[in-house]
């Protein structure tokens, strides 16, 4: 009966219907923080997969723009979430608790084994201290802010890095090159975990580049692809939140 409900649960909530309704709050709890310690005001100080996301749309529509991306992203996640619920049913709110206790375990993990695939590349590190933090950005000091960076490293950075470039680069090596489903899913993880380490150099907030840091970060990608694609979106933003929340606090 045990195994039997588990298989249940790992099946389900990889669908968009608890995915989706599971990462939601993550969003909106965002947002509202975003809003809130900028004052009402749009600008400020957000995450960076946030910006970068946001002004494309602003480029491509103008004055329209953010509201053209709040249509694609809450429109056509809640048309995918509901199309999924009308196919397979309803939802199990103690499987939203399940998601979000496996949520904190990766996260409390998480750190641990990055760290230490990191120092099997690189044994000559003496600490991963400094080297572990994948999200909160450098230079901020208020503890707010730097939990709304968590936040949003956790619902943009996964939305960009995982659900846009790995699932595109997966699509692009299967369907355009041909290649075997493992070879463009594993080619997708690769470049998707090299370009993601990157990002976290290139801004106003970027910090100097390190091989330590940067080796750290992609293998972070690699970790979190694997996950997206073992455990679907909504968890996947959920750990990769919770961590960085983690070491804000810590």
């Amino acid at each position: 009966m045990i195994s039997s409900s588990l298989s249940s649960y790992w099946r389900a909530t990889r669908a968009p219907r608890y995915s989706l309704v599971f990462a939601f709050p993550l969003l909106v709890t965002y947002e509202l923080l975003a809003l809130a310690l900028s004052h009402g005001e749009v600008t400020g100080v957000r995450n960076g997969a946030d910006v970068l996301l946001k002004s494309l749309f602003v480029a491509l529509g103008g004055r329209y723009g953010l509201a053209l991306f709040g249509i694609v992203v809450i429109g056509g996640g809640a048309a995918i979430a509901g199309r999924d619920l009308r196919r397979a049913g309803g939802i199990r709110p103690r499987y939203l608790l399940w998601m979000l206790g496996e949520s904190v375990a990766y996260a409390l993990v998480f750190g641990i084994v990055a760290g230490t695939l990191t120092f099997m590349l690189l044994p000559h590190l003496s600490t991963i201290r400094g080297v572990a933090s994948t999200g909160v950005a450098a230079g901020i000091q208020s503890l707010p802010t730097q939990l709304m960076i968590s936040l949003g490293a956790g619902i943009y950075e996964e939305l960009l890095f995982r659900v846009v470039l790995v699932s595109g680069l997966a699509w692009l090596g299967f369907r355009v090159f041909g290649w075997s489903r493992a070879a463009a899913d594993g080619f997708a993880i690769v470049i998707g975990a090299l370009i993601f380490s990157a990002f976290h150099y290139i801004g106003p907030y970027g910090e100097p580049l390190r091989l330590d840091s940067f080796t750290f970060r992609a293998i972070a990608g690699l970790l979190f692809s694997g996950l997206y694609l073992l455990r679907g979106f909504g968890i996947t933003a959920w750990t990769h939140a919770l961590y960085d929340v983690f070491l804000a606090i810590g």
